[in-house]
């Protein structure tokens, strides 16, 4: 069994700093980097680019809302869709350029935050990053959320995609995440996380916060690299992961 493990990172901004890039490199075989709209600046994006480039980490661009003081977090409404179809390809854009720079190449696009989010209740809104994802470059896989609009909008428009498995968030009866501003919604716990992984990874289902079973194919893992306690949790998914036989590479090298 083989499976990717993704992270979100070169979410610093200038000289702050957010989260372990360099131990966060060493455990994951992807990473989504911020373009420098809710995260990230040109300096963050070449440096996390040439980081994963000499690890052997594939690298996505990661685009959000221009919402640097909500991080991306917040719901954004009142752009048109072909404003948001923009939005995102300028991002991707600006990632390609930057990770050529470094001798690396972005292979997927993974949005961020609320625009992801929205862009599964909304489905002109997951047709404008679909349609931005090919117009950019049609090779390009887009990762998404399994069974949601994102999903079903990138095969519409004929957008290959990656599904991906959120390890530290719960999640809802119709597939998608629990609101962030619920208690409980994000995991902080290794062992616990760790162990619904492999759950989720072996039985191919996940449990809602309702306790209903939800079948979920996935390719990809995402652990988030933003919290104090990412670095040990990826560190243990991937080894609970690997000590009961499951491969860990970029999605890229298994996906058809």
């Amino acid at each position: 069994m083989i499976i990717d493990l993704n992270c979100d990172m070169g979410e610093g901004f200038g000289p702050w700093p957010m989260g372990d890039d360099e131990a966060m490199l060493d455990i994951v075989s992807s990473a989504n980097i911020a373009c420098g709209f809710h995260a990230g600046d040109p300096s963050i994006m070449f440096r996390t680019a040439e980081i994963a480039k000499r690890k052997g980490v594939a690298i996505g661009a990661h685009p959000g809302f221009n919402d640097l003081h909500g991080f991306g977090r917040r719901a954004i409404r009142g752009d048109s869709p072909a404003e948001i179809e923009r939005m995102v390809a300028y991002q991707i854009g600006a990632m390609q350029a930057v990770a050529s720079l470094a001798g690396h190449k972005v292979t997927y696009v993974k949005a961020h935050g609320a625009l992801n989010n929205m862009a599964n209740e909304d489905e002109d809104l997951a047709l404008a990053i679909a349609r931005a994802v090919k117009g950019v470059d049609a090779s390009l896989v887009n990762v998404c959320m399994p069974g949601l609009l994102m999903e079903k909008a990138s095969e519409k428009v004929g957008v290959r995609v990656a599904r991906e498995f959120f390890a530290d968030r719960t999640y809802e009866d119709n597939g998608t995440l629990t609101s962030r501003r619920k208690p409980g919604s994000v995991l902080h716990d290794a062992e616990e996380a760790a162990e619904r992984v492999l759950r989720a990874v072996q039985d191919k289902a996940v449990t809602s916060t309702s306790g209903k079973r939800i079948p979920l194919a996935f390719d990809t893992i995402c652990v988030h690299g933003d919290e104090p306690s990412a670095v040990a949790m990826a560190r243990t998914i991937r080894a609970k992961l690997e000590e009961n036989g499951v491969v860990i590479k970029p999605f890229a090298a298994f996906l058809a």
